[in-house]
């Protein structure tokens, strides 16, 4: 039950505790996780998914179900009892703290505020089914990082210079001040501690959107319990370890460049040479909470998300043609009829 740390029974209202909520929390050292070759038994999961043959995810199965859409395209799912994967086992996840009820509320408020919306996209918020739990697979990173540079910094100077300009028929000079740029070449180096540098090992979100749900509470992590995944969907990652350091690298390159440039300092910076090692690196397989839904209008697959413990919303929409048209052509029409009156 989303808020708590445990089961309910729909039909009785027995509750059974999963978890006492955050546990100390410890990383995988990554350079020896690739060097093992192999996952070892006790951090082995074994769990049965079903593909989507339109985008490829790969999610866990509702029970019961002869027939279902896949809940990130929206494409009619061929369910023929499943295929089992033995996966990564995460070792933390969040667990839901936005209840059903809570997400689709903040979802349709979100629709209201849409202009321009097809009118099918504000009925879809009144379809339960649409709105799935699921637990999308990321990976953290932790790294020590130490850079060299090389670049210029440039520092503003002022100058005044005259220009001849024409007034009343006239040529006259005038004065004005004129910033330009003394560049000097510089050297540096600097170490920065990465911490929890979060990734997303699924293929099936747009990243953007994704990222957008951040930031996670991830302090209150809590240890890996399957009965934490019952009445929700879970996404296997499609993105491993290895993959996912070289996005982390990436974000973490970002975050260097401006620290490399505040460590230029001076009014403009170029960075010409930067290298960074990588020291130190660990790793943790975690789950996130979101509340996903996939529109389909006009053969094009939109997604709305909603974090799982904020309910904060972010999503694609589409715009409805017609209704722009229309206000396009009204507003047209009523230009035309001020400035008919104003004849």
């Amino acid at each position: 039950e989303p808020g708590t740390n445990s089961l309910k029974c729909s039909q009785c209202g027995t509750v059974n505790q999963i978890g006492a909520g955050p546990v100390k929390v410890e990383e995988t050292d990554f350079n020896k996780f690739l060097g093992d070759h192999v996952i070892s038994g006790h951090d082995k999961l074994e769990i049965i998914t079903v593909k989507c043959s339109s985008c490829g995810a790969e999610s866990s199965l509702k029970p019961n179900l002869t027939s279902d859409n896949c809940p990130f395209c929206d494409s009619p799912l061929v369910i023929k009892g499943g295929t089992t994967n033995s996966v990564l086992k995460p070792k933390y996840l969040l667990p839901f703290a936005v209840t059903q009820k809570d997400a689709y509320a903040d979802f349709g408020k979100w629709l209201k505020g849409l202009w321009f919306a097809p009118n099918n996209l504000k009925n879809y918020a009144d379809k339960a089914e649409k709105l799935n739990g699921i637990y999308i697979p990321y990976w953290t990173y932790d790294s020590d990082t130490s850079s060299s540079y090389t670049g210029l910094r440039g520092d503003n100077y002022t100058v005044e210079e005259q220009y001849t300009t024409t007034e009343n028929g006239q040529d006259v000079t005038r004065t004005q001040t004129v910033t330009k740029i003394r560049w000097s070449p510089v050297s540096g180096s600097l170490a920065q501690r990465f911490d929890d540098v979060l990734v997303l090992a699924s293929k099936s979100l747009p990243e953007a959107y994704a990222y957008a749900l951040n930031p996670w509470d991830l302090t209150h992590l809590d240890g890996f319990k399957e009965d934490y995944l019952a009445g929700f969907r879970t996404e296997i990652y499609q993105v491993d370890v290895k993959e996912g350091f070289g996005k982390a690298k990436s974000l973490m390159d970002v975050e260097i460049r401006k620290l490399v440039c505040r460590d230029i300092g001076g009014d403009e910076q170029k960075i010409e040479t930067l290298e960074s090692n990588f020291n130190d690196i660990t790793f943790k397989h975690i789950l996130l909470p979101i509340w996903l839904s996939a529109y389909r209008y006009n053969n094009k697959v939109y997604h709305f998300m909603i974090n799982g413990r904020t309910g904060q919303v972010r999503g694609e929409r589409p715009y409805s043609w017609v209704k722009i048209g229309f206000a396009i052509a009204a507003g047209i029409a009523l230009i035309a009829i001020i400035i008919a009156l104003c004849q």
